[in-house]
């Protein structure tokens, strides 16, 4: 009997591989690989191990920049891939991409997977500090993304056309796959709950994911005597750079603004009791809150920028207005609290499309067959 082949996963925290790839890895259980995970661990650990997926503890910081640091933590995965042999790895992530592909390249890992959830902060933000990482982050993924026996996957059009214009990898190696998927029986379509409009904005709470617009246009609304509720849910990363501190968060609370529910682990739940989602990023992958809440049948504001203007189609399913325009973004959260037969609408076609392009189903079974594609090359 042929040995199963060794699936390795490398991802930074352990919450965002069970939210984002915890499907994925115990259907490739289930398709014959044995399958470890390597990432930070918080709080997930008997989630992990009771999918039947092997877990091995990672120092790995997003944030840091320690070349001392970063040296250890780019020994420790070279030696855990030299130790473990995996025939194939799945690096999910800018430092995960980066230093696993290089420890890859240095243990000979014959199949390698690059998913890039988005292009981030470094490509998001105009801050000094992400302008100076730019070059750095573009030449490695020069060097990294496009070796024998490896893929990219990426999540929309626009992030393909800027890695194939920057010829950081060819169109060959290259695979579109819209985002990490929505399970549409546990993520159903339930409709409004009576009461005053309920909108949430469901993100880590970064600046650029448009919180601070999102703020300062629930504060608009309030001073013009709009009846409606906004919720911020999900707390802050302080490993971003990006992140909003708590006490900023608390504040806005505190001066009647907004709701802030912090981290909540029933989001189907959440996506039910409300009546509008938005979301303001000024960048993203796929957004994984926006495919959840389309799919509970929710009309959605976001902005026209690359990942959001996937899952939404302007005055289809939810409404897109510019990034950082507070303005646009107050008109058309108004437009949606004043005409809940819009929100109906709207809600529906956004179900219909969760269904049939966003199905967890659609994206497991092509990331698999990545897997096959990568291991026969």
């Amino acid at each position: 009997m042929s040995k199963a082949p060794h699936l390795l996963y490398l991802v930074t925290e352990d919450w965002y591989f069970c939210s984002h790839r915890l499907q994925l890895a115990t259907a490739a259980c289930k398709a014959g690989y044995e399958v470890t995970v390597a990432t930070r661990v918080q709080e997930h650990a008997a989630q992990i191990q009771d999918a039947g997926i092997n877990l091995v503890p990672l120092r790995l910081s997003r944030r840091s920049q320690n070349p001392v640091r970063e040296s250890r933590s780019l020994a420790q995965i070279a030696a855990l891939y030299r130790r473990l042999r995996p025939d194939i790895v799945h690096h999910v992530a800018t430092k995960p991409v980066i230093y696993g592909s290089l420890a890859a390249w240095a243990t000979g890992t014959p199949a390698v997977v690059n998913a890039l959830g988005g292009l981030g902060y470094v490509f998001s933000s105009e801050d000094t500090k992400a302008r100076l990482l730019r070059p750095a982050i573009l030449s490695c993924y020069r060097h990294l993304l496009d070796r024998a026996g490896s893929r990219v996957i990426v999540q929309n059009p626009d992030d393909l056309a800027t890695l194939t214009r920057h010829h950081l990898v060819d169109r060959d190696h290259a695979v579109l796959i819209a985002g990490s998927g929505v399970n549409v029986s546990l993520f159903s379509n339930m409709p409004e709950r009576a009461g005053e409009p309920l909108v949430v904005l469901p993100a880590r709470m970064l600046r650029d994911k448009g919180v601070a617009e999102f703020v300062a246009a629930a504060r608009q609304l309030k001073q013009q005597g709009v009846a409606a509720r906004f919720a911020l849910v999900g707390k802050p990363d302080p490993e971003n750079p990006a992140t909003i501190p708590e006490g900023t968060l608390r504040g806005w609370e505190e001066e009647g603004v907004i709701e802030y529910w912090g981290w909540r682990e029933d989001m189907a739940d959440v996506f039910q009791r409300c009546h509008i989602v938005c979301l303001p990023s000024y960048r993203e992958g796929l957004p994984k809150a926006l495919i959840e809440a389309a799919a509970c049948g929710r009309a959605i504001v976001t902005t026209d920028v690359p990942g959001c203007r996937d899952v939404v189609s302007d005055g289809e399913n939810g409404f897109l207005v510019p990034a950082r325009d507070t303005a646009s973004l107050a008109l058309a959260l108004l437009r949606l609290i004043d005409h809940p037969d819009l929100r109906a609408r709207m809600g529906q076609r956004g179900r219909q499309r969760a269904v049939s392009e966003f199905a967890i189903d659609r994206v497991i079974a092509a990331t698999l067959d990545v897997y096959r594609q990568s291991l026969h090359e």
